[in-house]
């Protein structure tokens, strides 16, 4: 056939398996400059991106390789797409034997696809895992930081780099593979695209089944594959039923290499093909080689409505899935079995037999000797023998029960069984790599659906009895812990969001910090750790997927809550204190308020709220003209907020009464409370000293005055002046304290209704009349207040404004006590405005304490006044 011809017939070639000729020839044209990619960052890579970065491999040390050899291992730099990993393949055939013993002959493949990074194990004896989790039927991805482990003892960590740059670039290489024989029918099968991968599915042989049915069956559904290394054409089995044949060697556990005029069979001697390699010699065309390729000696040795077959590339993800269905009768070839090393292997094996045959009729010749004592020695000899080889046997059977057992159990998704097995096995050989592997696997699969239900119920209890019953299936297997302990973290991540409402629930102040402090710090200090961790989890457990992005995303939200809210409130604790700090609870309130606003989220401040009325009551009992709201003060001080504790603590130690103290004051409030009151003023003079002295002084001198008036007061009874008498008594009272004198009293007070209301008003107008006085002088400035000394106009002005307060003090609590509320409306705005103002120059003078001389500042604070709570005029 003459080159013209070729080409007619390749332009008859089907489409519908392959790709067209141009296309494929389009693809062989490959980028000019091999070098642009090199300056790629790995993220920024095209769908090629495998050609523009390079893999590495770096030893880790294992528990169970010696440091010695770890040191030997090398780094492997992987600069192919494709990379064999097994115990004949370079580099490992140079490592230390020690470090690859559990490495199969073939054992695993890593490959570059579509830009990511994966591993294949291929049914090896001793596995390979990616951070510990095992690669099963199903390729795995690897990701740079990622550990990868070949049995127990050899690891590495991968990491990825720019591809270096490359001097001489191999050009594309093309191969067409001819039938061996012309008189089968078969085509031409052109490959210029790879991988290629042989298979019975592929309409690259199905095409044939209906002539040759069973030759198609002897091609395995993955049978073999054609790839590019280095620049040359490999081929490697991929542990077929049949085998793949290079020049009639049947093809062990590595790939060989293809060279031109090498015959490759598959599956037999039906599909045998000759190699012819193109791309490197120089041809004008793709098509012109392939006709030289396809013409044949004779013209007519070839029929003209032959074709040529073009492969199209398969992805190694579908050709390193690994096929455990077992062959069929009709797929097996006799002819292509055994190789003649199996044969050897066999003949060695009847040779054995042989020999056993050989020593059972020995055997029975004895025993049928005629010397019965003979014959009796022997029969013990023999019966020894077989005793122990019985013994032997019995113990290689159950030495490997265990295994057996936990394989079984594992095979019939028995795994809360198998759990306990291996655990068992494990107390007693804690190193063993393959019932770590197992037990890890059946404690996941056994506990983490029933905990995901749990969880999904909202039955954290129930959740966290589960993450126990976990710890004590796997005791003694260490690689499960860390596991166990990212299931525990997100359960306490999930109960935190749902308890509080949700993942957009209101941040609690002094309430929610702790728990999601505790949850970042964990995810933080490795987020990649436990990232790793938790897709070991979902490896083994797919429904665990979805839970896990869940909790991903509450997490998220937390970190976001962290960077917003609790800075926030980290802000508004620190301006408290310093309020705390400055003695100035009035700018507390403004803060609150300028937080919540600021902060719809947030929540809690109605605790610190109420610690601030409870502080703001504390402190103003301080000032009091009696011991006894402080008392009640303190017996009732309750504080939730940490600010608030530690300011009460800072004034129990300096400013408030002990509690010894406290003890006696309440003997003394017992004894006035029943009219004893000298007893009361015997025990209050005796009260030890300290910064609360001034308020005992106080009150001694008015009970002194309450009780001398009292005596009075029943002596004038009846008397003309009687009635004046007793209004003035009862305006000195304090109906919270003096409730004794009060009642005594009370009915006497109640028939002068009238002329207590006469009495309360002329004391109101007396303070309105004071009050007025003070705000048209001007009130008491800032620069008054900070005189070296008392000037007249300063002491005008606070006997003013004590004057007011005090009509009013004894005004309102006349209108109180005879219980006058109709008359009282104006006369409270009036109390509570001087009250205002009064606290406001107390509070303005005790902020110049740092500033004024003690006994400077004592004078101005007496001038004014003490006043009287606020809280006891308001409700007259």
């Amino acid at each position: 056939m003459t080159a013209m011809a070729a080409r007619s017939n390749l332009s008859m070639r089907p489409t519908l398996p392959g790709i067209p000729l141009a296309r494929r020839r389009q693809r062989l044209d490959l980028p000019r400059d091999m070098d642009m990619a090199q300056g790629i960052s790995v993220a920024e890579q095209p769908q090629s991106v495998g050609e523009a970065f390079d893999v590495i491999l770096k030893p880790a040390p294992h528990a169970e390789l010696a440091r010695e050899l770890a040191d030997r291992l090398t780094e492997i730099r992987i600069d192919e797409n494709l990379f064999a990993i097994g115990r004949a393949e370079a580099p490992f055939d140079a490592s230390p034997p020690e470090a690859v013993a559990q490495l199969s002959r073939r054992h695993a493949r890593i490959f570059i696809e579509h830009g990511f990074v994966y591993i294949a194990d291929l049914a090896s004896k001793n596995g390979t895992a990616v951070n510990g989790t095992p690669v099963r039927e199903t390729p795995a991805r690897v990701r740079s930081g990622d550990i990868i482990s070949f049995g127990s003892k050899l690891s590495y960590r991968v990491q990825f780099a720019p591809r270096a740059r490359r001097l001489n670039v191999p050009r594309p290489i093309g191969i067409t593979l001819t039938p061996q024989r012309d008189d089968l029918g078969l085509q031409p099968i052109e490959l210029a695209q790879f991988p290629f991968l042989v298979s019975k599915t592929d309409e690259t042989f199905s095409r044939y089944r209906e002539h040759y049915p069973h030759q198609v069956n002897y091609v395995s559904r993955r049978h073999a594959h054609v790839f590019i290394k280095g620049g040359a054409p490999f081929v490697e089995d991929l542990g077929s039923t049949n085998g793949t044949f290079v020049n009639g060697e049947r093809l062990g556990a590595s790939a060989v290499e293809l060279k031109k005029g090498d015959t490759v069979a598959f599956g037999g001697t039906h599909f045998a093909y000759v190699v012819h390699l193109h791309g490197d010699e120089g041809e004008s065309t793709l098509t012109e080689m392939v006709a030289q390729v396809a013409a044949p000696a004779h013209d007519d040795e070839f029929d003209s409505d032959k074709t040529t077959f073009v492969g199209s590339a398969h992805s190694f993800l579908d050709i390193f899935c690994v096929d455990q269905a077992a062959a069929r009768d009709d797929e097996v070839n006799e002819e292509a079995q055994p190789t003649p090393a199996e044969e050897k292997r066999n003949d060695a094996r009847a040779a054995k037999r042989s020999k056993f045959a050989l020593f059972v009729s020995e055997l029975h010749r004895v025993l049928a000797n005629d010397d019965r004592r003979a014959v009796r020695r022997t029969r013990i000899i023999v019966a020894c023998v077989l005793a122990v080889i019985v013994a032997i046997g019995a113990a290689l059977f159950y030495s490997g029960s265990p295994e057996r057992q936990a394989k079984s159990l594992m095979a019939h998704g028995e795994f809360g069984e198998a759990a306990t097995v291996t655990n068992d096995y494990l107390k007693t050989h804690p190193k063993d790599a393959q019932f770590t592997s197992m037990n890890t696997e059946a404690v996941l699969k056994s506990n983490v659906p029933r905990w995901l239900v749990a969880l999904k119920k909202g039955d954290f209890a129930n959740a966290d009895a589960i993450i126990a019953q976990m710890r004590a299936v796997s005791e003694h297997n260490a690689d499960v812990h860390s596991l166990i302990d990212e299931l525990e973290w997100i359960g306490k991540l999930e109960s935190f969001v749902m308890r509080r409402g949700g993942a957009d629930a209101p941040i609690r102040m002094y309430a929610d910090e702790p728990r999601i402090g505790a949850i970042l710090k964990h995810w933080e200090a490795d987020a990649a750790g436990h990232q790793r961790d938790l897709d070991r989890i979902a490896g083994y457990v797919p429904e665990f997927r979805d839970p896990y992005a869940l909790a991903l995303s509450h997490l998220r939200k937390l970190q976001s809550d962290d960077s917003v809210y609790l800075a926030a409130i980290d802000r508004l604790d620190a301006s408290i204190v310093k309020s705390l700090g400055q003695d100035d609870p009035d700018a507390i309130n403004a803060t609150l308020k300028e937080y919540a606003d600021k902060y719809p989220r947030l929540a809690g401040l109605d605790r610190v709220r109420a610690d601030l009325d409870a502080y703001t009551s504390l402190r103003r009992s301080l000032n009091g003209a009696s011991l006894a709201p402080l008392a009640g003060s303190v017996s009732k001080a309750s504080f939730s907020t940490p600010p608030f504790q530690e300011k009460y603590k800072q004034m129990s130690a300096g400013q408030l009464p002990p509690p010894d103290v406290l003890a006696q004051y309440a003997s003394v409030a017992d004894a006035w409370n029943r009219g004893q009151s000298a007893q009361a003023i015997d025990s209050l003079q005796k009260l030890p000293q300290g910064s609360w002295s001034p308020m005992v002084q106080k009150e001694l001198a008015h009970k002194k005055a309450v009780a001398a008036q009292f005596a009075d007061l029943q002596k004038a009874r009846g008397t003309k002046g009687y009635e004046d008498a007793l209004l003035s008594f009862y305006e000195t009272l304090d109906l919270d304290s003096d409730t004794f004198y009060a009642k005594a009293v009370a009915p006497d007070v109640a028939a002068l209704k009238d002329k207590a209301t006469a009495r309360a008003q002329s004391l109101m107008t007396q303070a309105q009349t004071s009050w007025q006085q003070y705000r048209t002088n001007g009130g008491i400035g800032g620069s008054q207040r900070l005189e070296s000394g008392v000037s007249d106009v300063f002491r005008t002005q606070a006997r003013l404004l004590s004057d007011a307060q005090d009509a009013a003090t004894r005004g309102m609590r006349i209108f109180r006590q005879v219980k006058a509320d109709s008359a009282t409306a104006k006369w409270t705005a009036l109390a509570n405005e001087i009250d205002t103002e009064a606290d406001l120059q107390r509070r303005s003078l005790q902020d110049l304490r740092m500033v004024l001389e003690p006994g400077l500042l004592n004078t101005k604070l007496s001038l004014i006044g003490g006043g009287t709570s606020s809280e006891e005029r308001r409700t007259p």
